[in-house]
């Protein structure tokens, strides 16, 4: 049990004792691990504050001044799984075999639900990593800021939805991927393309649907655009494409569905398969991610540059600061398969 601490506030960090008494981040740092080259008053000044905020000095800092372990934590969990399935695998594995070219290699471990800063610390605390790699960044994150705050190397894969001032982060542009799609389809003679993709909340989802609605106006069709929007399961993804196709009706040859996501698409495949019809010729359709799925079932999908990803993140990880001119937003590729064009079967 914790004694002397109120859990229900936040840890203060190195810069929260900085502001309070009035130095910088280095002097606080000088106090805790080289005292001697702080004047006197500074140095009771700083400890006070210290004792008052109940800061305990960040094993992080002190660790990282000792020694580099040239390791660094990614953490695994089930909810970035089922969000992001087999592009965080892939990107793990990526960085992995990238790792001896920069000589550092990664370290795995879960962090908890209810606080996921608590994991960071812990290990961090041990002195076997240097920094992080972390994924599934979403919108209240508090990882980057934390990490930032207490000097913490680290790269993301994917934005910091919250703090566009941040950079350290590597990215696939969506929305611009979305863009492609549509004038693929376009192209294709499909006339008509609406969009299924994830309920509102999903920064990542939102990114997408913003390509899908810019291309629909670069070609003068953003007039009442069709689109639906469920949870990246496959019974919901069935449920709602059909309400969509009922929506897209006449399925003519002249429409076109595009996803947010391979398992949306395949839902979509689904709902053709039952109502006797055929992607590509009866309704174009196009997903993302390029997943294993796709490739077996002929789906043209966007994928995702996870070598190049996995580089970037390790060139970044590597260097200091945290400004926005470290970051890395990369183009996906249109991979063209039988769902979008019979020339492609």
């Amino acid at each position: 049990m914790t004694q002397g601490r109120d859990l229900a506030r936040p840890r203060a960090t190195i810069v929260d004792v900085a502001q309070a008494a009035g130095v910088s981040r280095q002097t606080v740092s000088n106090v805790l691990n080289n005292p001697e080259r702080v004047a006197s008053p500074t140095l009771a000044r700083v400890r006070q504050e210290i004792e008052r905020l109940g800061f305990t000095p960040n094993a992080a800092a002190q660790q990282l001044r000792r020694h580099l372990a040239r390791a660094y934590g990614f953490e695994v969990n089930p909810s970035a799984a089922r969000r992001m399935g087999h592009i965080v695998d892939g990107f793990l594995v990526e960085l992995t075999v990238a790792a001896p070219g920069y000589n550092s290699h990664l370290v795995t471990f879960a962090s908890e639900a209810e606080n996921p800063i608590t994991g960071y610390e812990r290990l961090l605390g041990t002195g076997l990593v240097d920094g992080f790699v972390i994924t599934d960044t979403l919108r209240e994150d508090p990882r980057p800021r934390w990490l930032v705050d207490n000097e913490v190397p680290f790269v993301s894969f994917g934005r910091m939805w919250d703090s566009p001032e941040l950079g350290r982060w590597v990215d696939v542009d969506g929305r611009a991927g979305m863009e492609m799609a549509v004038r693929h389809l376009l192209a294709m003679g499909y006339e008509r393309v609406a969009y299924l993709g994830w309920e509102s909340g999903s920064p990542l989802g939102d990114d997408r649907r913003r390509g899908w609605l810019a291309a629909l106006a670069e070609a003068g069709l953003a007039e009442e655009p069709l689109a639906g929007y469920t949870r990246d399961e496959l019974m919901d993804a069935t449920r709602a494409a059909n309400g969509l196709l009922d929506r897209l009706a006449p399925l003519d040859g002249t429409a076109a569905l595009l996803c947010a996501s391979d398992m949306l698409a395949l839902g979509a495949m689904r709902s053709l398969r039952g109502r006797g019809l055929e992607a590509g010729r009866d309704v174009g359709l196009v997903g993302f991610d390029d997943s294993t799925v796709a490739e077996a079932l002929r789906l043209t999908s966007l994928r995702q540059p996870l070598h190049e990803a996995a580089h970037h993140a390790w060139r970044i990880l590597h260097q200091a600061g945290s400004d926005s001119s470290l970051s890395a937003l990369l183009s996906p590729s249109l991979i063209i398969r039988s769902s979008s064009s019979f020339e492609a079967a």
